[in-house]
């Protein structure tokens, strides 16, 4: 590619500013191909329509206008549009979390503005626009290459064709299709494999070659999860048994009483008082607003349903390097000529560590990125400034990168007399060893060495020299007489938090697998810094020796894997997955994409990761640090809890409404609950369930849990017993209501009696199951204000009803004294104080039992 420098001054040349970037912006539209349109208020209209409770509500406004009762057609056919209206504002609100998620975690793209390099939306990529590519990253627009090394691009997304193509800096005539070694075009959409480039975009969106060919890029959708398939099937049972019993129940009256409308109409009320239709709804609203609320944590979602499966983790394989460390090196040891050197302040480097740094350095970059090349050179501008191994006029001849088979790097430099070439390696410490060719006992004098340092808690690297006089330099860095210069230290800080983050994860059951490429006396070094145990330790030799039996029993008990080859993860998340553990796993490079992918939660780096690992994660970190996996989990967690509680609010509500609904008719009582009925409780049930639960905070004991069973259904035997038992106790109570009032109130004030008491008991249990823990006076001072919200406007609605004539007519009720109201808050309130009653049962056992488990026993 050329010397660092030379690609500076070619790139200030032709860059752009901002002032361009945004003007061309704003003239040519977003780096995107046509998506599809929101959608439009007639379409959720026409979904409103085809809803089971819209047909539900449509045929008893048609009964009502039959009967000739037109005022109340009219209110249920004002219902329907207010629930149009809710349905289209939880839909609105879903959509904008999902593209709001979509624009956070599509391709990001480096390029090269006003003099800086920086890091923006594939999306906002401009015509004109230097754009940096290396290995790994999604190339976000059609461009021609100014400078290339050893560029390898797979353009399978264009062409069909498997095998990646050479690129190559040259003059071509005009502009070429994809396909074919040898030519400077690269195209949207298609990947670097290998190497590097610098290109400068020709065209965006739809101008590009993907989108002249028409091709249009669309999310892969995953297939169902366990959860989604569990409600699916819940509701399709339950929507069966409605429709059911409410064509048996529409008969029975109708034979009966003889009065076939109103048994008719006695039928759909009932099919409209048992349908779960919130099911699908609440799951949709808690995932994408959940996403939502985890971008805000530093966490972004690619696949949704992933947060269900966040709080079963049980393992977490996690990078050290910039996730659990910053990521940040300063060189903390050198050594060299027989002798160690630890760098204390500014002070002068002794001599004989000169040529160390001096060829550490020129192995490196001269503008470098990578942190530890950064800190190098740092460190050498500060040691070096005055002596003569600082060589501004040296021109960089040849570069040897970095391979999966050779883990090291040359630079092949000319000094200004031209008389020879001097050529600086620098590299993982054995491969150095390796390549200088020394004898067996030098070997194990260097391997003592390199032991001791990242015993030390320091990254190792190795320093050669060599020097070559002939024309052309020769095709691999083996070819070279390297000799042996010494050894440089880097140590790079442990983020602020892990140590807290680790702890969190130990009181939650989530154990730690530590995966870094680093020696494993560093790696247990930052092990005992953050908390973490250091004893069972597994080399990367280990993991490619042992059989697939043999490595799922070592990794049962492994918390640090240490020398990993990115290609051994998958090894590591398939070991684990044999022991029936739920993995997350971390990764940034092209070669931990299959590990990302097999693992149940694939998470890539933001920051320092390639466009393939974050297309094959779930959940990308924008700050690559640690902490911020925790909090997602904690945030999984939550969700899941919420979710639990707003599911088993709906079965609880919808037994006292079916039950009012069917009592009547087979005992021959007067109708207590009628269309209007159930659409008033509607418009509580949907916005508290979607939106109430979702904005509960989270238990106190979220992290102190261990992980649920990822194959255990959310509703359970034991979930849905108790759902119906709430549901059965308010049912209870309010039959009580409704039979006591029969003997002392006109049915008109029974029915008035009936209906507050179930509105007072509804708000209750929207209030009891905000939490499973803490009782409702506690619950006070936790802010939840939807709560308020919800509870507020219906004991509002409520009381219009209740005190206006008109209101009450369409209601069919009769007017109630204070007393009355009374009663019905107090027989409200008491259906839910058994369930009170048992958290503080439950408050007191753990309380008595805390003492027991801190001393042992």
């Amino acid at each position: 590619m050329g010397t660092a420098s030379d690609r500076a001054d070619f790139i200030e040349l032709q860059e752009l500013t901002e002032e361009q970037a945004h003007s061309r912006l704003a003239s040519e539209g977003y780096n995107e191909l046509p998506a599809l349109k929101p959608q439009s208020i007639f379409s959720i209209a026409y979904q409103v329509a085809r809803e089971p409770m819209f047909m539900l509500l449509a045929g008893c406004g048609t009964i009502y206008l039959v009967l000739g009762s037109v005022s109340e057609a009219i209110m249920l056919l004002g219902f329907v549009c207010v629930i149009m209206a809710i349905t289209f504002f939880q839909k609105r609100k879903t959509e904008r979390a999902l593209e709001a998620l979509r624009d956070m975690s599509s391709p990001r793209a480096l390029v090269v503005r006003s003099g800086r390099e920086i890091r923006i939306p594939g999306r906002e990529v401009v015509r004109g626009d230097i754009i940096i590519l290396s290995e790994g990253d999604r190339i976000p627009a059609d461009a021609v290459l100014l400078t290339c090394t050893n560029l390898y691009v797979d353009e399978s997304l264009l062409t069909g064709e498997a095998a990646p193509v050479r690129k190559a800096v040259k003059t071509v005539a005009d502009w070429k299709r994809p396909g074919g070694d040898g030519l400077p075009f690269v195209y949207s959409g298609s990947l670097v494999v290998h190497g590097q480039g610098i290109a400068r975009v020709v065209a965006t969106g739809a101008r590009s070659e993907i989108g002249k060919i028409g091709k249009v890029l669309r999310e892969i959708e995953p297939e169902e999860t366990h959860l989604q398939r569990e409600i699916g099937s819940v509701v399709r049972n339950i929507s069966i048994y409605a429709f059911t019993l409410s064509a048996l129940v529409a008969v029975a009256f109708g034979a009966i009483w003889g009065t076939w409308l109103h048994g008719f109409l006695a039928g759909l009320t009932l099919a409209m008082a048992i349908l779960p239709e919130e099911f699908p709804v609440v799951f949709t609203i808690f995932l994408a607003l959940g996403g939502l609320r985890m971008s805000k944590r530093n966490v972004l979602t690619r696949r949704v349903p992933a947060i269900e499966t966040l709080g079963a983790t049980t393992v977490l394989c996690v990078d050290k390097t910039g996730t659990i460390t910053q990521n940040r090196m300063t060189v903390g040891m050198l050594y060299a000529d027989g002798g160690f050197y630890t760098p204390a302040g500014p002070g002068v480097l002794p001599e004989r560590f000169h040529q160390l740094v001096e060829f550490g350095m020129l192995a490196g970059m001269k503008n470098p990125f990578d942190p530890m090349e950064k800190a190098l050179k740092e460190f050498a501008e500060k040691t070096l400034s005055l002596t003569e191994h600082i060589h501004h006029d040296w021109q960089l001849v040849r570069e040897y990168p970095l391979s999966e088979e050779l883990l090291a790097m040359s630079n092949v430099w000319k000094s200004p007399d031209g008389s020879e070439f001097i050529i600086a390696v620098k590299g993982a410490p054995e491969t150095v060893v390796d390549l200088c060719h020394l004898d067996e006992n030098q070997t194990h004098s260097i391997i003592e060495k390199i032991v001791d340092m990242s015993g030390q808690g320091y990254r190792v690297l190795g320093v050669a020299k060599a020097y070559f006089t002939l024309a052309s330099l020769p095709p691999g860095q083996h070819d070279f007489n390297f000799e042996f210069i010494g050894l440089i230290g880097l140590s790079d800080p442990v983020r602020l938090g892990v140590q807290e983050s680790v702890r969190l994860c130990k009181e939650a059951g989530i154990r730690i697998v530590m995966v870094t490429g680093d020696y494993p006396g560093t790696a247990k070094n930052v092990a005992r810094q953050i908390g973490l145990s250091s004893e069972n330790c597994l080399t990367g030799r280990e993991i490619e020796e042992a059989d697939e039996v043999t490595l799922a029993r070592l990794m049962r008990t492994v918390s640090i894997c240490a020398r990993v080859m990115p290609e051994q993860k998958l090894r590591i998340v398939n070991a684990l997955k044999a022991n029936r553990e739920v993995v997350a796993m971390t990764g940034d490079g092209i070669n931990d994409a299959p590990a990302l992918k097999a693992a149940h939660i694939g998470i890539a780096m933001g920051g320092r990761g390639t466009d393939v690992a974050r297309e094959a994660a779930d959940l990308v970190l924008t700050d690559d640090d640690f902490s911020s996996i925790v909090d997602a989990i904690r945030t999984g967690r939550r969700i899941y809890d919420n979710l639990k509680k707003a599911i088993t609010y709906i079965l609880a509500i919808h037994v006292p409404i079916a039950g009012m609904s069917l009592i009547p008719v087979f005992f021959g009582l007067p109708l207590v609950l009628m269309p209007v009925h159930i659409v008033f409780l509607e418009l509580i049930i949907d916005p508290a369930c979607s939106i109430v639960f979702e904005a509960e905070p989270e238990e106190k004991d979220v992290m102190r849990r261990r992980p649920r069973n990822l194959e255990e259904p959310m509703l359970s035997r034991n979930v849905m017993l108790f759902s119906f038992l709430q549901g059965l106790v308010v049912l209870l109570f309010v039959f009580l209501v409704f039979q006591f009032s029969l003997d002392t109130h006109s049915r008109g004030a029974a029915r008035a009696l009936t209906f507050t008491t179930l509105v007072v008991a509804n708000i209750c249990l929207i209030l009891t199951n905000r939490s499973w823990s803490r009782t409702i006076f506690s619950m006070f001072v936790v802010p939840n204000r939807a709560q308020w919200y919800v509870s507020g406007g219906a004991i509002l609605f409520l009381c219009l009803i209740l005190s206006n004539p008109a209101l009450r007519s369409l209601f069919s009720f009769d007017r109630l004294d204070l007393s009355d109201v009374l009663i019905c808050v107090l027989v409200g309130v008491g259906s839910i104080l058994w369930f009170e009653g048992m958290k503080l049962f439950r408050m007191h056992r753990s309380r008595a039992r805390a003492p027991l488990e801190s001393s042992g026993e």
